[in-house]
This record gives C-alpha cells, sequence and structure tokens, in this order.
C-alpha cells in the first residue's frame, strides 16, 4: 500500500494558497495603479470645484467678499503747455505727462444676497486713498487739459440746426466757458463744479438729466457703487463660476448689433472658472469699457512667489478697424464710419460724449495719434500692455495690469466760436494703470500645493501601486518555479522518476506451460 505524505500535501496546498492570494493582490494592485493614473487628476478637479464653489462661510468665499489684496492705480495725466497757441495759431498741441499719482484701493463686496438659482447679487465697493510717497507730484497739481463737457457739447451739436449752435455759442460767452480749463488732478479726478451741468441741472427735463452734478473722470467712484451685479456661485455649473449672470438686472447688454457682443457672460477679473488651458478665452466685463474684453493666452509666466501661471493679453486686433478685425462690425452702430484702428468709441454709454479709448501712449493705434502732439513717446509694450496672470488649475488672477487711456474726439464747430479753431483731433486726456500684484502668503501656499501636489502625487501614487503590484507578481511567479524546483529535487531524491507505462512480464515457465 502506498503511504500518503499528509504534512507535505498541506504545507503544499498552503503554499498554493498563499501563491494564489499573492497573484490576486498584485493584479489588484495593478489595477488600482492604473485607475489611478487614468482618474486621479479628475478626482483633483472634482475636489477643487467643490473648494472654490461660492458658499456662505467657505474659505473661498472669505477671499472672495473681502479681497485679501491691495490693488494700486497710478493715474498719468496730459497737461497741455501750450493751449493758447494751439487754439490762436494753430500750433501743433504739445502736452506734458505728469505722474504717476497712487491711490492705494480697498476692495468689499458689500450686501451680498446668495439666490436660489445658484448666483450670488452684490455692490462693488471700492475706497481710493492717495499715496504721496509712491506719485511724483500731489493732488493740488495744477494741470491743462480739454474741457470734456464743453467739448463733448460742440461736438454733438455739429449736426443740430445752426440757431441752436449759434444759442450755444451765446450761452458759453455769457458763461466764460473755455475749450481748455485749469484744475486739479484731484479735481479731474474725483470733481469740480461745471457751469454747463449747472446750468443743464437747471433747464434739462428731470428724465433727461444727467445722474450727476459734477464733473470728474471718477466722479461718484470711491465708495460703493450703486451697480447691482449677480455672478454665478459654481454651485450648479462650474464652467460659469464667477462669470456675470445680470448687471443691474439686465443679463445683456443693449448698445450693440449682436447678442455676442451685448453678452455679459464674463468676470469681472477677480476669479474665473477653473482649469483654464492655453486655448482658453478670458472675457472680463467693465461698465465704463462698455463691453466684454476677452483675453488670449500669451506665455507660462514664472512668479517670484514660485506659482507658475498663464498671461493672457488682448489680441491684437481687439480694437482692430473692420477691416483687420470684421467681428468688430457689431460694435459699429451708428457707422460706417466705425471707429479708427486702435480706438474704441464708447460714446453709447456715456451719455453720448465722443469718449474714445484705447491703450497708453496709443499703443496698437496708428502712430499718426501720436504723432499729432508733441511730448507723448512711443508705446512701450512693458509700461502700455494690459495683461492678466492667472493660475489655471484654480483660475484665481495672480496679478494684472489693467491699463486704458481716456480719449476725446473732438470735431470742429466753425459755428460756435469758442471752438471753431479746434480742429477735428483725438485729444488724448489721461491714462490710468490698475495694478495687483503680491498675493497674501497664505493664498500663494495654496496656489502652489494646488498646482505642485497634485502632478507629484499623481505620479508617485500610480508609481508606488505599479511598483508593488510588479513585485508581488514577481514574487508569485517566484514562489511557482521554487515549488516546482523543489518538487522536481524531491522525485529525484526518492527515485520516484516518471516512467513510461510497461506492459506485464510474462514468466517463460507460464509460456512453456503452453
Amino acid at each position: 500500500m502506498t503511504k500518503v505524505d499528509v504534512p507535505g500535501m498541506i504545507k503544499k496546498n498552503r503554499m498554493n494558497s498563499c501563491t494564489g492570494f499573492v497573484v490576486a493582490a498584485s493584479i489588484v494592485f495593478i489595477l488600482i495603479g492604473i485607475a489611478v493614473a487614468i482618474f486621479f487628476m479628475t478626482w483633483v478637479k472634482l475636489v477643487i470645484n467643490h473648494e472654490i464653489v461660492l458658499r456662505d462661510g467657505s474659505q473661498a468665499f472669505g477671499w472672495w467678499a473681502k479681497p485679501p489684496v491691495i490693488p494700486m492705480i497710478s493715474v498719468y495725466v496730459y497737461n497741455v503747455t501750450n493751449a493758447d497757441e494751439f487754439l490762436n495759431n494753430g500750433s501743433k498741441p504739445v502736452v506734458e505727462e505728469l505722474g504717476p499719482y497712487v491711490y492705494m484701493e480697498t476692495w468689499e463686496r458689500k450686501n451680498i444676497v446668495f439666490n436660489e438659482n445658484g448666483t450670488v447679487t452684490f455692490n462693488m465697493q471700492k475706497i481710493y486713498k492717495f499715496n504721496e510717497t509712491l506719485s511724483s507730484g500731489l493732488e493740488d497739481d495744477v494741470v491743462v487739459v480739454p474741457n470734456i463737457p464743453m467739448l463733448s457739447a460742440t461736438s454733438q451739436s455739429k449736426h443740430a440746426a445752426r440757431f441752436l449752435r449759434l444759442a450755444m455759442a451765446s450761452i458759453m460767452d455769457i458763461l466764460k466757458i473755455k475749450p481748455f480749463v485749469e484744475v486739479s488732478v484731484g479735481q479731474l479726478l474725483w470733481g469740480y463744479e461745471d457751469p454747463l451741468l449747472k446750468l443743464a441741472k437747471d433747464v434739462v427735463p428731470k428724465e433727461q438729466k444727467l445722474p450727476y452734478e459734477e464733473f470728474g473722470l471718477m466722479y461718484n467712484k470711491n465708495g460703493t457703487s450703486k451697480d447691482n451685479v449677480t455672478v454665478f456661485t459654481g454651485g450648479s455649473d462650474i464652467t460659469k463660476y464667477g462669470l456675470i449672470d445680470t448687471f443691474n438686472g439686465m443679463s445683456h447688454l443693449t448698445h450693440w448689433l449682436s447678442d455676442e457682443c451685448n453678452s455679459l457672460l464674463a468676470s469681472d477679473g477677480s476669479i474665473f472658472p477653473p482649469h483654464i488651458t492655453k486655448n482658453s478665452t478670458l472675457r472680463i466685463y467693465d461698465k465704463d469699457l462698455c463691453r466684454t474684453l476677452p483675453l488670449k493666452f500669451e506665455k507660462e509666466v514664472q512668479r517670484k512667489d514660485g506659482v507658475p501661471s498663464y498671461r493672457f493679453t488682448p489680441p491684437l486686433d481687439v480694437f482692430g478697424s473692420v477691416t483687420e478685425n470684421p467681428d468688430n462690425l457689431c460694435f459699429c452702430p451708428h457707422g460706417p464710419p466705425c471707429s479708427p484702428s486702435g480706438l474704441f468709441n464708447v460714446s453709447l454709454c456715456q451719455f453720448d460724449s465722443p469718449v474714445m479709448l484705447s491703450f497708453p501712449h496709443f499703443y496698437l493705434s496708428n502712430d499718426s495719434y501720436r504723432t499729432a502732439f508733441d511730448g507723448i513717446s512711443p508705446p512701450d509694450p512693458e509700461k502700455h500692455k494690459l495683461y492678466l496672470d492667472v493660475q489655471p488649475m484654480m483660475g484665481t488672477a495672480m496679478s494684472a495690469r489693467a491699463r486704458v487711456q481716456i480719449n476725446l474726439a473732438v470735431s470742429q464747430v466753425v459755428d460756435i466760436k469758442q471752438v471753431a479753431t479746434f480742429p477735428d483731433i483725438i485729444f488724448p486726456i489721461i491714462w490710468f494703470e490698475e495694478a495687483v500684484d503680491d498675493l497674501p502668503e497664505e493664498v500663494t501656499n495654496l496656489m502652489r500645493l494646488a498646482n505642485d501636489v497634485p502632478p507629484i502625487a499623481h505620479a508617485s501614487l500610480s508609481g508606488i501601486l505599479f511598483v508593488i503590484g510588479i513585485i508581488l507578481l514577481l514574487i508569485a511567479v517566484w514562489r511557482i518555479v521554487r515549488g516546482a524546483n523543489r518538487l522536481s529535487s524531491l522525485h529525484l531524491a526518492t527515485g520516484h522518476v516518471s516512467q513510461p507505462p510497461k506492459s506485464k512480464d510474462v514468466p517463460m515457465s507460464n509460456v512453456n506451460r503452453y
């Protein structure tokens, strides 16, 4: 009877079970590694999407409601140094760029109300404080600039009845209104009493009155805005995070000729939908700009705080003529003629004042506008270009330079003697640079984590899981091979060598019997 090696069989079964477990574990680790490699960044995006949603009490909401930054606005004024010679002798106008006059800003969103449709409504508060240390002059500095209310009125009257123009000339003569005014920088910005506006207050019907009694380029902007802005929180659609839903109850503008140009679906410049790519187009809306401004990827930027960012700038033809950029035809409701290249007409949202916006020093405009004056240096993209740096994964604005120049498109009106010698000209008044830099360390630390940790964790975790799975698989193979070798050695040692089956030998004596 054959003797059964029970302990050996038990040991062999245990070895087989252990090997099977190792094989199963290796497969599990490899599959998890594959899943991590494929889905980890998707999971990270979901986490980011959840964390940045604007909800009451969250850190993201706190930073949005009261941004932990100190924006700075620098003002440069074009002071006219030969106003009399220009008007009386037809001399080329000479301007002197004064500034910067620097103001520190404090931003806070007030009267915040969450709505049921995944939006939040607020009023923006901006407080400006003059910083004498960083400025190259004082608010009391006196400058000579074009009389914007007067020249706006005369330019608008160019196509009116002649008797109205003559009446306007008489009124201006009585009020001693001149084409240029001497005001302080502070008055030019924050307001001064203008005789034409004062007159309009008394004679213009109530429904047609202007919403201000003084004139200033930033009049009524130091404080809480009356504009009700509603933006998407991102709770129901992260692709609209931070974008405007309505502005003063309106879901679109009414000035322009197409739905696309009237669209308000843009950011106020502080936050954008996350997961920005180099192919993304960012859009910013500013009430004074009278439209949304598209921004395209320009380059990657490595900031000094270590947060990699994408730099976005307006396309070179953003203010291009309709010949250069046919898409701008919708911004020309009364044309042709339309705005010349490099200039944007905002008169429709500036009470029909012939205000033209451009980049400083007529950057990206025809150089003839700049050379019509003495004293304006050639534009320098480093000083005069608008740009925005964003952290692409979270859509947070890291730094910005918003630069814009205000110009007056003056029309010659020969029937009004005060401006009869004032030629058709694009006259620069002032330019602004609003800068945001140096975010708090707690913000930049979070941005670095969001940028650096996920890719490292992705590569490390998937790599570790793959390595563990491969090691376990190799161990399983080694155990199988080792077990087979030991079994072979055991058979050799005991003589139990496999032999081919043999037929039974029949003794010859038995054969002889037959």
